[in-house]
């Protein structure tokens, strides 16, 4: 029997708040695909991805669902096993004050902060394991540092240490590199593809093609609330689909397996 799918949506009515973003979605990604999920501002990205994350659910109807490694149903934080997500709402959701060594462990359960009672719920294995996380992403030495006191870019590597925490076979990034410079973004994204390259499985959901790294080989491009393209990257991250997307004239280069859109249309 073959392995479930990682996604799979069959023609799903979604609103987020009193928008309907899409209407009759089908799409499907498989384990152990690497994709990026791309397009303009208002096409369904983030309601996408806040889907997988189980923050939103479809319209009931007959003959319409979306499943999660087979599953209709999951408790987010049986879910968070299979499945990391790093965003920058999630981010944004912390107190300035959090230490790196708490918002690291409060990934075990799914929270913000390990606050009350939780608190006394924390085991010192999974200390230990937060620390060796910490560890792997050049963060011990910040353990007790609070996020405050942290470049933008350890911060977003403190939110990929909690992702981690479980070791999930899968990681969802959103916008990995906003906000970075150019040195921290290289760094983030090359911890990203040393992940990649290790067999885990990477969605990127992404307003642009130099956050795609060269391990990517499937481009899921999105316009309002429809999957205009879909297929390998090469495929797909032309001038020609992206002028036609974006609705504006773009050129694009190819570098070593990386993508750059500049101004400019097809000659």
């Amino acid at each position: 029997m073959s392995d479930p799918k990682l996604l799979e949506i069959r023609d799903a009515t979604i609103w987020r708040g009193t928008t309907c973003v899409f209407d009759k979605l089908t799409l499907d990604i498989e384990q152990h695909e690497r994709v990026a999920i791309l397009g303009p501002n208002g096409s369904g990205k983030t309601t996408l991805l806040k889907t997988i994350d189980r923050e939103l659910y479809p319209v009931a109807k007959a003959g319409s669902y979306i499943r999660i490694l087979g599953k209709d149903r999951w408790n987010v934080w049986q879910l968070r096993q299979h499945i990391g997500v790093v965003s920058n709402d999630l981010q944004h959701r912390y107190t300035a004050s959090t230490p790196a060594i708490e918002v690291v462990v409060s990934g075990f359960y799914s929270s913000i902060g390990v606050h009350g009672t939780l608190r006394d719920r924390v085991t010192p294995d999974q200390v230990a394991v937060a620390m060796e996380t910490l560890s792997w992403l050049g963060l011990e030495s910040l353990s007790k540092t609070p996020l405050q006191n942290m470049s933008s870019g350890q911060q977003r590597r403190c939110l990929l240490a909690r992702a981690l925490v479980h070791d999930p076979a899968t990681l969802i990034l959103d916008e990995p590199t906003s906000g970075l410079d150019f040195a921290a973004s290289f760094d983030y994204l090359d911890r990203i593809r040393r992940l990649a390259r290790d067999g885990r499985n990477i969605i990127i959901v992404t307003h642009h093609l130099n956050e795609i790294p060269p391990e990517v080989d499937r481009v899921i491009l999105l316009q309002a609330g429809k999957v205009a393209a879909d297929g390998p990257k090469a495929d797909i991250l032309t001038e020609e689909t992206l002028s036609a997307v974006y609705e504006v004239p773009i050129r694009v280069a190819e570098v070593e397996g990386h993508y750059l859109a500049y101004p400019g249309g097809p000659g």
